[in-house]
């Protein structure tokens, strides 16, 4: 286990093409911190940095203590999972996770403790004398994730090992490496562009936007106290509904529909327009749930889309419109009109202009 820190970290190309800003951070010892953000936001370029793949701009690189931006990739003892397998396929799967031991001239029967150690913790040591061909796209992940745990390095980088398979052995991948970092207590640094993915796996999240650390923090901040716009629209499934508003005389104006707004937020807001007011699904609901202050305000149905264990319902609020998560259960015509109650516990102010949260 090792910790690692970022400190002012800059990427540029062409000494004019900056795509990582300056960015401070730090991952614990043992801590399992996952990169999110968009496509192009320089997540695998920063996560490439911490590997030695790339060159650094500016800034420092430390590994446990050490400053390694000088340093090449096989002595900085990290070890990667990239989203392409990378296996040999001539090679058995025994081989193709010791091939890394070999060429480092371990003993055999090291490699052979190690192997078979990596193998029965990633339930495939029945297949393997098998190649590579003849395993399923979760059985080569699971090997091409063995050869990392038998490097036994300080640091795992995983750069979106799960994009190339189906979603219903994603979801089983990231439950096996979620159980994996339980049972290794390993350093582990994860880059996804999935948000549901970044969300049940880290014990802190780093969302990028456009090379900017936009909020590093537990997942549960991240989804409750999102510290900017961006963060507040790309965490959650659906996410959180975001409206321009005008703030006055303590509450906010949904194009003309009152929403009055908690004593605290209201204060922290300034009057005028220039506002994006912010409420989860979840948080907006067709029936009271006596939470103080309950706001109602009258809408329209637009559309319900039954998931089975909840629908999803967008309502027409005067001119905008607002997702909730309903019962499934709710059944109502589009047209229909529907008494919606927000909960002011959970509603969000953002300055328009700087995306951060008031």
């Amino acid at each position: 286990m090792a910790s690692v820190q970022l400190h002012q970290v800059q990427k540029s190309y062409d000494g004019r093409n900056r795509v990582i800003h300056g960015l401070d951070l730090e991952v614990r010892h043992g801590e399992f911190v996952v990169f999110v953000g968009p496509s192009g936001c320089g997540k695998s370029t920063l996560l490439r940095m911490i590997a030695g793949l790339e060159g650094i701009s500016a800034g420092d690189v430390l590994i446990d203590g050490q400053r390694v931006n000088d340093m090449p990739p096989r002595s900085r003892d990290i070890a990667m999972v990239f989203q392409d397998y990378a296996l040999y396929p001539h090679k058995s799967l025994y081989e193709n996770m010791a091939f890394g031991l070999r060429l480092r001239k371990t003993p055999d029967d090291e490699i052979e403790r190690r192997v078979m150690d990596a193998a029965r913790l990633l339930r495939i040591d029945h297949m393997l004398e098998r190649k590579p061909a003849a395993l399923s796209g979760g059985q080569r992940q699971r090997v091409a994730i063995g050869r990392a745990i038998v490097r036994q390095p300080k640091v795992f980088l995983f750069d979106e090992p799960l994009s190339n398979l189906d979603a219903q052995l994603r979801n089983e991948m990231r439950s096996e490496i979620k159980k994996l970092h339980q049972r290794l207590g390993a350093t582990i640094i994860y880059v996804t562009h999935d948000q549901v993915e970044a969300m049940t796996l880290a014990d802190r999240i780093a969302v990028l936007s456009a090379g900017h650390k936009m909020q590093y923090a537990t997942p549960e901040e991240i989804y409750n106290r999102p510290a900017a716009q961006f963060v507040a629209g790309f965490t959650g499934s659906p996410p959180m509904n975001l409206v321009p508003c005008t703030v006055e005389a303590g509450a906010a104006l949904l194009g003309g529909v009152r929403v009055a707004l908690p004593e605290g937020l209201a204060r922290r807001a300034a009057h005028g327009a220039g506002h994006v007011f912010g409420i989860r699904p979840e948080n907006v609901s067709t029936t009271p749930r006596g939470a103080p202050g309950e706001v109602a305000v009258p809408s329209a149905v637009v559309i319900s889309e039954p998931l089975g264990a909840e629908t999803l319902v967008t309502f027409q609020v005067g001119p905008v419109e607002l997702v909730a998560r309903c019962a499934p259960s709710f059944k109502a015509l589009p047209g229909a009109a529907q008494t919606l109650y927000l909960d002011p516990a959970a509603m969000h102010l953002f300055d328009q202009a700087s995306g951060r949260a008031l």
